[in-house]
């Protein structure tokens, strides 16, 4: 099995799907944030040649419709959900966790000057509410809850919540209880199998 078909396979999973083709293409045509992802990783798995400009044109016009745009460099781990239509934005260097939630309005972007140049780094088991924004060269925890409207561009330790603008921090364990649902196991792009 490829890389990007175990992936697919995990991100199916968060939307409650557990098996099977018939029920994964219709699961494609229910969920925009599903087939946004499913053309992202197949884009991902090609650097060349006809299949790379292929999915490239599809990734393009699928941001289009949906207002998706998780830049193509962007590593993302297994299990990403997109529940709701909106505008998601992702850096395309930013580095996604597995069982990462993004709601409407996200912004996980660059920060160009000051002492956290760079993009953000997000660990796994964080769900991100709607219009929240994470900039900057900073580390999001595992298992963190960043509320909407919430302006992080500092690091947030495991097992948090992030409120406010300007965010604070509340410590809390399972912090992501309740909000992040049908976990996959731990996978990333570059090991592309299930721990």
């Amino acid at each position: 099995m490829t890389d990007s078909k175990r992936l697919i396979d995990a991100d199916a999973r968060r939307y409650g799907v557990r098996s099977g083709f018939l029920a994964r293409m219709r699961l494609r045509f229910v969920q925009q944030g599903f087939r946004y992802t499913t053309v992202l990783r197949r884009a991902q798995a090609h650097r060349r040649g006809l299949p790379y400009y292929w999915y490239r044109w599809r990734l393009l016009r699928l941001s289009r419709k949906t207002g998706f745009q998780i830049g193509y460099g962007a590593n993302v781990g297994a299990g990403l959900f997109i529940g709701h239509r909106g505008t998601v934005i992702v850096n395309g260097r930013a580095a996604l966790g597995s069982n990462v939630n993004l709601s409407p309005g996200v912004v996980i972007g660059q920060e160009n000057r000051g002492g956290r140049v760079g993009v953000p780094t997000i660990g796994s088991r964080v769900w991100v509410g709607a219009n929240a924004v994470i900039v900057g060269n900073v580390r999001i925890g595992d298992d963190v809850l960043v509320a909407p409207n919430a302006y992080v561009n500092f690091d947030v330790p495991d097992h948090s919540i992030v409120i406010g603008n300007p965010a604070r921090i509340i410590h809390r364990d399972d912090a992501t209880a309740g909000y992040c649902h049908n976990l996959v196991g731990e996978c990333s792009r570059q090991e592309g199998a299930d721990r």
